[in-house]
């Protein structure tokens, strides 16, 4: 198994324990109490895979101010392109999920995938170091256009909003109803106090931009 995913994402691992625990999702660490789960892993590859494409669109990209850098990069380790990624790495035909999970569809679910993107990279990170981590993202990254998410909600509204005054937008979660596998957060948006937009998602990145989306037409009425 090990061995397979290695070849895909083309590192060798010294501590397989590290990779396996970037391929166990939290639902099946809850029914085997003995398996680490890779949240932590998650966290520590979203700021390595952060630091990495910002130093390569930064060599890339040197006529370009740093709001526009900042757009690409989160294009670029947006939770599609993640996705999308790990679905070429085939990812979920790794993944150890738990029952619900697996019945539910989890080894195609994009936050699960993109989420286990990340941990992997975070697992290379701590086997090999930076340049291991460098070697697993550069050759996908050189693969991406370099362009600005034109669906990025959020900035836009931050963009249309600083016209007006020096505040910024509020996003807050109000709701969050469903099964742990499937979540629907409703996030409100708000200014100054002032309700501006209500969005939902299965994630709280997803609900929030379409808040700002919601917000958003409110001004084009």
């Amino acid at each position: 198994m090990y061995t397979d995913i290695e070849n895909i994402i083309g590192y060798r691992f010294k501590n397989k324990e590290i990779l396996k625990e970037a391929l166990t999702h939290k639902s099946f660490a809850g029914e085997h109490r003995s398996a680490k789960q890779n949240e932590r892993l998650e966290f520590l590859g979203d700021s390595v895979l952060g630091a990495i494409v910002a130093d390569y669109i930064y060599n890339q990209c040197p006529q370009e101010e740093e709001g526009v850098l900042s757009k690409i990069k989160a294009n670029l380790v947006s939770r599609r392109n993640l996705h999308l990624w790990g679905k070429q790495m085939d990812l979920g035909r790794f993944m150890l999920l738990g029952h619900g999970e697996i019945a539910t569809g989890g080894r195609e679910r994009d936050s699960i995938i993109s989420n286990a993107v990340e941990a992997v990279i975070g697992a290379v990170y701590l086997d090999g170091g930076y340049p291991a981590a460098q070697a697993v993202i550069l050759p996908w990254v050189r693969t991406q256009e370099l362009t600005q998410d034109s669906q990025d909600f959020k900035s836009l509204l931050q963009e249309r909003l600083q016209k007006t005054g020096p505040e910024t937008p509020v996003y807050e979660v109000i709701q969050t109803v469903g099964p742990e596998h499937d979540k629907i957060f409703t996030v409100r948006v708000s200014l100054a106090g002032k309700e501006l937009g209500i969005g939902k998602g299965h994630n709280k990145k997803l609900a929030e931009q379409a808040a700002a989306q919601n917000a958003l037409s409110k001004f084009h009425k």
